[in-house]
């Protein structure tokens, strides 16, 4: 289902300023990042959250929330472009290894996902063709691809509510096995004991 732009499509300045900022925080410029940053603005201009001037994110109040489906590089740039920061509990990683973001308005309730087309890649060579390398034509050419051949846009809906993926503020308890203490409501209830994670049998580590 396409949905329809609600603002101009970014011009080159400003994505190249976007790049610039996404390269600063990560040390570097990369295909995936570049993809990042045109997801996160790809999905802020389907849910009219950013402004005609591209001058500031609508995200000073939290109103966005985003999922990004792959850390590192990909993940820098869907932060970048969407001001959504795991530090500002704005932004969830679900590991499921593929370059993609949902984007939810906290204020309406919409959500869309977003994710490249599955021809980026083989249109990446058709955009650079002269460029060095595969890796270099991905760098070049994501940055020139239009948005209706790089990227598919759908509406989603969570099956959890947001107000149960982030919690509430000052909700803590003590695991019963190990002590330690556990916030945001992540606490599992087996046999009557309040367990943490780990000692519920869902760790990471032995």
């Amino acid at each position: 289902m396409t949905m329809q732009v609600p603002i101009e499509k970014p011009s080159a300045e400003i994505l190249a300023l976007l790049f610039a900022d996404a390269e600063s925080r990560h040390h570097h410029l990369c295909p995936r990042i570049v993809l990042g940053v045109r997801l996160g603005l790809y999905g802020l201009r389907q849910l009219g959250l950013i402004d005609e001037s591209y001058s500031r994110y609508v995200n000073r109040r939290k109103r966005l929330f985003a999922f990004a489906e792959i850390d590192g590089c990909g993940a820098d740039g869907i932060a970048t472009a969407t001001d959504c920061w795991l530090v500002r509990r704005t932004l969830r990683h679900v590991d499921y290894g593929k370059l993609a973001a949902t984007l939810v308005d906290r204020k309406t309730g919409r959500a869309v996902r977003v994710a490249p087309s599955a021809d980026a890649r083989d249109l990446a060579l058709q955009y650079a063709p002269t460029a060095r390398s595969r890796w270099h034509a991905y760098l070049e050419a994501y940055q020139l691809i239009p948005d209706e051949l790089l990227i598919t846009c759908k509406p989603v809906t969570l099956n959890l509510s947001l107000e149960q993926i982030v919690s509430r503020p000052g909700v803590r308890v003590d695991c019963d096995a190990c002590g330690e203490e556990i916030v945001n409501e992540r606490e599992r209830l087996i046999d009557g004991k309040t367990l943490c994670r780990s000692c519920a049998g869902e760790g990471y580590y032995q």
